[in-house]
């Protein structure tokens, strides 16, 4: 059997120039827009007048929020009655800050409930601070530019027979080795 693998290189990236807006569906689009200018800052702006739906649209740090409204949203936890749990590992947007410290005073002001967290790497340190909006979508605020962003190319990797779980950190960090070594393994597993 033979396989044949194209290049990703083959083709050229689309031509993408930044994030433009996150969309995300609300039971209430005014309370969710008061969150998002009264907690992150984010400024109401016009939207199409066609569109024939209840929403709204924010801009703030180049990056727009566009909201929906949908009343009959189905959370797996109702947040209006039972707070979802804050957990870091679940899907989240996340917004670079100059001074977390005042963040989570600014959280505790307003009687918010949050969560923080700490990833070190080559002894950088990152905090982060997740909470939720009215929906329940979570919000990481961070100081992540702190820790340098790195192409996968110019990590040192040596691909390595064995298990992952013996692998140790490295300058470009545990996740990246792993991949990269996943990678490897797969490629010389392909039969030609």
């Amino acid at each position: 059997m033979k396989i044949e693998i194209e290049e990703v290189r083959s083709h050229e990236a689309l031509p993408l120039l930044s994030l433009n807006h996150v969309s995300l569906m609300c039971r209430s689009v005014w309370a969710s827009v008061r969150f998002y200018e009264d907690v992150l800052g984010f400024a109401l702006i016009k939207r199409p007048s066609s569109f024939n739906f209840n929403g709204a649209w924010l801009y703030n740090y180049g990056i727009g929020i566009h909201l929906i409204e949908n009343p009959s949203i189905d959370h797996e936890f109702d947040t209006i009655v039972e707070p979802r749990p804050i957990n870091p590992k679940d899907n989240h947007m996340s917004f670079q800050c100059t001074d977390v410290g005042l963040v989570k005073r600014r959280l505790q002001e307003m009687g918010m409930r949050y969560v923080t967290a700490v990833v070190e790497e080559d002894g950088i340190m990152v905090d982060q601070v997740f909470f939720h909006d009215p929906d329940g979508y979570m919000v990481e605020i961070c100081n992540c530019d702190s820790i340098p962003i790195l192409p996968l190319s110019s990590c040192p990797f040596k691909p390595r027979m064995g298990s992952f779980k013996k692998a140790a950190p490295s300058s470009c960090g545990f996740m990246e080795k792993v991949m990269m070594e996943s990678l490897s393994m797969d490629m010389m597993n392909i039969s030609f």
